[in-house]
């Protein structure tokens, strides 16, 4: 068994701007400024976000420039829509990654506090392809969250309490 849990690349003809220009082109909306600097900044670096933290982290990253709360929520969506990022629903929040130009990959998902680990295994590859054969079934894709509490949440909690705990 193979211990390389980590990502591949994935070659993409397209920027993730492009990409998107091309979507709001073929639905028939106009690419605004702020759809624009949005989509940068989300593709400029790779991590899990909210919806929340992404507009917290856009001002801080543009000098407390505001972008309207609906822009954000109404640009995710098509982002979601347009095969950029995908969303998952983890206690109750919806969380975003990125999907377009990251090759498929699963999650471990601490309950305690909310990180999510990335990996890639050939071995859960296999099993899922031997089952789709088995019942002759064309997979079209997945998505694994094991959930659970991570090593420093699992050693926080479990550790002995200390006298200076109570200073």
């Amino acid at each position: 068994m193979s211990n390389d849990f980590s990502l591949g690349e994935v070659q993409v003809s397209l920027s993730p701007k492009e990409r998107f220009e091309e979507y709001l082109q073929s639905r028939g909306k106009r690419t605004t400024q702020q759809r624009r600097a949005l989509v940068d900044f989300i593709f400029e670096r790779h991590d899990h976000f909210n919806a929340d933290e992404l507009i917290d982290a856009y001002s801080a990253g543009h000098r407390g420039e505001k972008i309207s709360r609906p822009t954000v929520y109404r640009t995710l969506d098509q982002l979601v829509e347009a095969g950029l990022l995908r969303k998952m629903t983890l206690s109750g929040r919806s969380v975003y990654e990125h999907d377009y130009g990251y090759p498929q990959h699963d999650h471990l998902y601490c309950q305690i506090c909310d990180k999510l680990i990335e990996f890639s295994s050939d071995e859960l590859n296999d099993i899922q392809d031997a089952v789709a054969r088995e019942h002759n079934f064309r997979v079209t894709g997945h998505r694994l969250i094991i959930s659970g509490v991570c090593h420093e949440c699992s050693r926080t909690r479990h550790r002995r309490q200390s006298p200076l705990d109570l200073i």
